[in-house]
C-alpha cells in the first residue's frame, strides 16, 4: 500500500458522498502521479509528453466517469492503477504502437514506491469470483485459494466432496471464459 493510500481513500470516499471539493482535489492529486507514470512508461518507447497528457485527461475522465464501480472494501490504488493502465494499453493500440515495445511486466507504479501487482491480480480475481454463482465461488475460495481439501471444503459448504469437484471444475472454467471475454478487442 501506498504512503498515500489513506489521504486518497479518504478523499475517494467524501467524493462518492458528494463532496466536490474532496473530488477535486483527489483528481488534481491523482494527475501529479498519472503523469509520471504515463511520462515515464512513453519516454522509454520515444512518445511525447503531449501523449502523457492526453492519457493523464482520459485516466481522470474515466476515473470520474467510473467512481460508481470502486469497491471501498478494497485499496483504492490498484483500482486507479488498472484504469491508468489499461488507458495506455488502448492508446498504443490506437497510436499502433508496438506492444512489444512497452515493458509493462514492470509497469510501475502510479501512486505507490512498491509493488503492488498482486493487490490488483487480487482485486481482479476478487471480481471475476463475484460473477459465477454463490457455491461455484465459495468451492474455489476454499480450495483454490484458501489451500482447504476437497472433503474440507465439502463440510464447509455442505456439499458431497463430488459436487466441490464439479463445482471448481464448472466454476474455473466459466473464469477462463470469464478472461477471455475480456480480452476481446
Amino acid at each position: 500500500m501506498t504512503p498515500n493510500e489513506p489521504e486518497f481513500k479518504a478523499l475517494m470516499m467524501a467524493s462518492l458522498e458528494g463532496d466536490a471539493t474532496a473530488h477535486r482535489a483527489l483528481l488534481q492529486r491523482l494527475s501529479q502521479r498519472l503523469r509520471a507514470y504515463y511520462k515515464g512508461r512513453l519516454a522509454r518507447i520515444e512518445r511525447s509528453a503531449t501523449e502523457a497528457e492526453d492519457l493523464v485527461q482520459e485516466a481522470l475522465i474515466a476515473i470520474h466517469v467510473q467512481r460508481h464501480t470502486y469497491d471501498p472494501a478494497e485499496p483504492l490504488t490498484p483500482w486507479v492503477h488498472a484504469i491508468a493502465r489499461y488507458k495506455l494499453i488502448d492508446h498504443l493500440r490506437r497510436t499502433r504502437a508496438s506492444m512489444a515495445d512497452v515493458p509493462l511486466e514492470d509497469a510501475g507504479q502510479v501512486l505507490a514506491q512498491d509493488d503492488y501487482v498482486s493487490a490488483e491480480s487480487a482485486y481482479d480475481l476478487h471480481r471475476l469470483l463475484k460473477q459465477l454463482p454463490e457455491k461455484m465461488r465459495r468451492t474455489i475460495q476454499y480450495v483454490k485459494l484458501d489451500g482447504l481439501s476437497v472433503a474440507e471444503a465439502a463440510s464447509r459448504c455442505g456439499m458431497s466432496e463430488s459436487a466441490v469437484k464439479v463445482n471448481v471444475h464448472r466454476g474455473l472454467k466459466a473464469l477462463v471464459a470469464l478472461i477471455a471475454l475480456e480480452k476481446r478487442p
